[in-house]
């Protein structure tokens, strides 16, 4: 959950709060326009109140872009200019409502002294509020309940929730960052599966190359046909060392496909990834070996490239797909690995496809030639 990174460029965090946009913006609209009415008594009332409900809804849709640092002190300036306006001039008592919105969301932005400013945040709501005195001297009980309890009570209030949701987005992006790390300790370990295959095929043969070579100098001189046999012993040796080095380098290596589906599950798993494996039919043998580097590239594709929630595998008579989604690209990535293994693919009578489609990415490969095969010789 992504992850502040390129691969999370599709955050749990975005969605969450395009979400809070979306649900919650048309009430905070509303109670805007209703308290500006509530307030408005002649068209200049109008004109003082409506820029502080103003710099709120900038505010709080700044706020859902996590975008809020950019607007926050002009927002703020013209919400806190609002307030005594209202108080002095219009008589409004919810004219703190602009200030009390920006304040409280533009605490997120505050990293040093917060005690210091949130006191500050209450006490200028509840000193301007209190400066209502000033012009209304007969009825001090209204005035300390309807200017100064009820607007610094419900700022304090809003801003403590608010200060609340924005911890709940904090663990968010913790969860995106741990899935993160989580996916490339996942490649990490695939990485050194492939190091490991190829230590055992090359430690081992320069092992005995070494040993074979000491050999034929001590044998030079003294037994010409043994030192001819253990050259040639090498020479083999080493061609094929190269040949499966080659195949390692191109996933072409012999592979198990049960095998790399657990593999891939516990991958998946490990990355926070959801991965339902469905077996229609058994795969053909011939072609088992290839789905199984087919996959294990996909795999490897997947935990670097994708923002996947889920991956879908699926298992035919003739061939592999897998489905999944958080893509966030509008063209496929060159996938360099799955190209080499198209070609591989190709030349076994089968095909490898690759198609996006909102959000989501298939990979398929399939042997028709294979199964074809197979149904004539059950005819037979």
């Amino acid at each position: 959950m992504t992850a502040s990174s390129p691969r999370f460029t599709e955050s749990t965090q975005g969605r969450l709060r395009r979400l809070n946009l979306a649900t919650s913006l048309p009430p905070v609209v509303f109670a805007a326009v209703v308290l500006v009415y509530t307030d408005t008594r002649t068209w200049w009332h109008l004109i003082i109140l409506a820029p502080g409900a103003a710099a709120a809804l900038v505010a709080f849709e700044r706020w859902t872009a996590n975008d809020l640092a950019r607007v926050v002190l002009p927002c703020l300036v013209v919400a806190a200019a609002v307030w005594p306006l209202g108080v002095l001039v219009s008589g409004s008592p919810n004219a703190y409502w602009g200030f009390c919105a920006v304040g409280s969301l533009g605490m997120r932005e505050v990293r040093r002294h917060r005690k210091l400013v949130l006191a500050g945040l209450f006490g200028y709501v509840a000193a301007v509020g209190a400066a209502r005195l000033l012009v209304q001297r007969d009825d001090i009980g209204h005035v300390l309940v309807t200017y100064v309890l009820i607007p610094t009570v419900l700022t304090m209030l809003v801003t403590v929730f608010t200060i609340v949701g924005e911890r709940f987005y904090d663990l968010i992006r913790e969860l995106e960052q741990t899935r993160e790390r989580e996916a490339e300790l996942a490649v990490v370990r695939e990485r050194v599966r492939f190091a490991s295959d190829l230590h055992d095929i090359q430690g081992h043969t320069l092992h005995v190359v070494k040993l074979k070579i000491a050999l034929a100098q001590r044998l030079l001189l003294r037994d010409t046909a043994r030192v001819e046999q253990e050259l040639r012993e090498t020479y083999a040796l080493v061609s094929d060392t190269i040949a499966q080095t080659k195949e390692l380098a191109y996933a072409q290596r012999r592979l198990n496909l049960t095998a790399e589906i657990e593999n891939a599950k516990n991958l998946f798993e490990a990355a926070g990834i959801r991965v339902r494996v469905t077996r229609e039919a058994e795969v053909d043998t011939r072609a088992s070996e290839l789905l199984g580097q087919v996959l294990r590239e996909t795999t490897t594709n997947i935990l670097r490239h994708a923002q996947a929630r889920q991956v879908q595998i699926t298992l035919s008579e003739s061939g592999i797909t897998i489905v999944n989604d958080g893509v966030s690209a509008t063209a496929p990535p060159e996938l360099r690995g799955l190209a080499a293994l198209r070609q591989r693919v190709a030349g076994d009578g089968g095909e490898l496809t690759v198609h996006q489609q909102q959000g989501t990415f298939r990979t398929a490969a399939t042997f028709p030639a294979a199964r074809a095969a197979t149904e004539r010789g059950d005819g037979r």
